[in-house]
């Protein structure tokens, strides 16, 4: 078959040009009796089409990764090559610290120093010259590394510099600040490590620093390959301003010529926080001890200004050190932290997310008041439970309990005694009394913040989710039945909220009925601390969407359980100023088990503190969170009369 392929050698090259002959060459050799000497392969159509396929299909690929590069790379690998052409001439800047909101500083800086050298003074490829090995050796020895390690990172950086070793100690400075002029390719580069005074107390709100990654380096200006960059809390949420911005210096041209500074380091700027650490602190330890008592895990508290959202102590419990991570943390400290299933990197106080249990009555009080479907002072009876007959076959009977019997009771009561029956009666309509139903009830949840995120000047914050209908419908392939609704009166169901919602919402029932987004940094002051470079004023997210008595009878109810001898709350009636509260507990799905809350306001002619306390996991039913908070707001009313 491939025989009429062939070629035949005539005994002379042939030339490209001669390859391919129209009609009228061809023609002419025929009337000159040379046809006989020449080849022609007339292209068939088919080939040819695959011919332009080709050269068509390789102009798109080529296009569209330029266009690829171009548009959507296009900055990042600017900023790559911007840093790679300043980065042997940055000059780190002093990073900025942090106060609490009394001017207690919590972050200190303090030097560190690297040996970095010029990546283009080694050879690139896969070899290197025996001069250039020598001097790898060389460096090697000083730097107390393997040669081989040196040379991976010369070959596997990204960068135009390599950071040859990190956090130099004080004896190898020495050495190092006495041969460095051997080495016109490298320097010593002073770094700053960050300390965290108080440690795993606040390290979920400060978060730490770290050296910068290759994703990170590609995406921020300013930044050298050994650059120190916030990693999580307000270290990474405010980065811009404790930064600073870098100088540059001239680079020596001889061993012998010293480096000359071009533009001066301008340090970062300094946070002021609305945090108070001795709250921070007290709270921290109260919640800690609390969760041993109990043998329990985990656990979240929050407490915050009613006035402006003003953000005055964030625990979230396991904590972890971050000065662990500011020097460089070891492999195997970080495989311990990350293989801890109680996962002490992860904020619970505006990421995790729980059902409420009773926490929810008063938000669902208030729309029931809202939307006029039941008086307040209306008596439903509580017999500790409600029965509803299956809607196609009264022979099944579904019932829903409370945890005990309350008889006759208006809805302050109901607050107060934490009925299930009386918010299964407002919620999902019970005999008479017409129900709110999952539409209503999800609308007012939604004005209090509990399916959005607060805005929290802190990375990672998560949504909250309240369940309805036409999500059962699409996730799960099933109906919405009145036990969803029931279950979701109560706080249970699918519903899920993060802490710092719920401390957000109680704020606005403490206030008279104002949500205001929480705000952890009160303002940004220059790196001498003579100017106000920038204050965060309030901010509301929603106003007088609540009546002003409608929150005032939820505000008696929460009163009621802390004084009137109805509950748990009343653990906190001796404190030395009037709070109010409310309880919650909600079953988790585990024999036994439950996570447990505890809502409070104080004082309560006057809020200025609102605190919201949470534990995972409690065996039992009890007033696991209510220690907590009795022993924090003592001592803050306390400290402060």
């Amino acid at each position: 078959m491939l025989k009429k392929f062939k070629i035949k050698n005539f005994g002379f090259d042939i030339e490209p040009h001669e390859v391919f002959l129209d009609k009228l060459i061809q023609s002419r050799e025929e009337d000159w009796g040379v046809a006989h000497q020449r080849l022609e392969v007339p292209l068939k159509k088919r080939t040819s089409y695959a011919l332009f396929g080709i050269f068509f299909l390789s102009s798109v690929i080529l296009f569209s990764r330029v266009f690829y590069y171009q548009v959507f790379e296009g900055e990042k690998l600017y900023i790559q090559a911007s840093n790679n052409k300043k980065s042997v001439n940055l000059v780190v800047p002093q990073r900025g610290v942090i106060y609490d909101k009394n001017m207690k500083q919590l972050v200190f800086n303090y030097p560190a120093y690297d040996l970095v050298c010029d990546r283009a003074h080694f050879s690139q490829g896969e070899f290197f010259s025996e001069t250039v090995l020598k001097e790898i050796s060389e460096i090697a020895e000083l730097a107390g590394l393997p040669k081989e390690k040196i040379i991976s990172k010369i070959k596997n950086t990204d960068s135009s510099e390599v950071l040859i070793t990190e956090n130099i100690n004080h004896e190898q400075l020495l050495i190092l600040e006495t041969k460095i002029n051997n080495f016109p390719a490298c320097r010593i580069r002073q770094n700053t490590v960050r300390n965290y005074v108080f440690g795993s107390v606040i390290s979920h709100v400060l978060g730490y620093t770290g050296r910068i990654n290759k994703e990170e380096y590609s995406t921020f200006d300013g930044y050298s390959i050994s650059d120190y960059i916030g990693k999580t809390g307000l270290e990474n949420y405010y980065e811009t301003y404790l930064r600073g911005k870098p100088g540059q210096l001239k680079p020596k041209a001889l061993k012998t010529e010293k480096e000359s500074l071009l533009v001066e380091p301008q340090s970062g700027e300094n946070l002021v926080l609305n945090i108070d650490i001795d709250l921070q602190t007290r709270l921290y330890n109260a919640l800690e001890k609390s969760i041993k008592n109990i043998e329990a895990q985990k656990g979240a508290a929050v407490a915050v200004n009613p006035k402006n959202g003003a953000v005055l102590a964030l625990v979230s419990y396991p904590s972890y050190d971050n000065n662990l991570f500011s020097g460089g943390i070891s492999p195997e400290d970080y495989r311990k932290i990350l293989s801890d299933p109680n996962q002490p990197l992860f904020n619970r106080v505006i990421a995790g997310k729980y059902p409420t249990g009773s926490t929810i009555k008063p938000l669902e009080a208030l729309a029931a008041l809202q939307e006029k479907i039941i008086s307040p002072t209306k008596l439903i009876n509580d017999e500790g439970y409600i029965i509803i007959p299956h809607q196609h076959n009264p022979e099944i009977i579904y019932r829903f309990g409370g945890v005990r019997a309350n008889g006759w009771i208006d809805m302050k009561k109901a607050i107060a005694v934490s009925s299930n029956v009386y918010f299964y009666t407002i919620g999902g309509g019970y005999g008479d009394q017409k129900g709110l139903g999952p539409g209503k009830i999800k609308k007012y949840l939604s004005l209090f913040g509990w399916d959005q995120k607060t805005g929290i000047d802190l990375p990672g914050e998560s949504s909250g989710f309240i369940p309805d209908p036409a999500w059962k419908k699409a996730t799960k392939k099933q109906g919405w039945w009145d036990g969803d609704t029931y279950n979701l009166s109560i706080g249970q169901s699918d519903l899920q909220t993060t802490p710092l919602q719920v401390a957000m919402a109680y704020c606005a029932i403490a206030n008279g009925g104002v949500l205001y987004k929480p705000q952890v940094v009160n303002k940004i002051i220059s790196s001498d601390s003579k100017k106000i470079i920038k204050e965060f004023e309030p901010q509301v997210i929603r106003a007088n969407f609540i009546d002003s008595d409608n929150l005032r009878i939820i505000r008696e109810g929460m009163y009621d359980g802390v004084y009137k001898s109805y509950g748990l709350s009343t653990y906190l009636s001796d404190l030395p100023v009037k709070v109010a509260a409310k309880t919650g507990t909600a079953e988790i799905g585990y024999k036994d088990r439950f996570n447990v809350w505890s809502s409070v306001f104080a004082p309560y002619d006057d809020p200025q503190i609102v605190l919201v306390v949470t534990i995972e996991s409690v065996k039992g039913l009890g007033a696991a969170t209510l220690p907590v908070a009795h022993d924090v707001l003592g001592w803050y009313f306390k400290k402060n009369k």
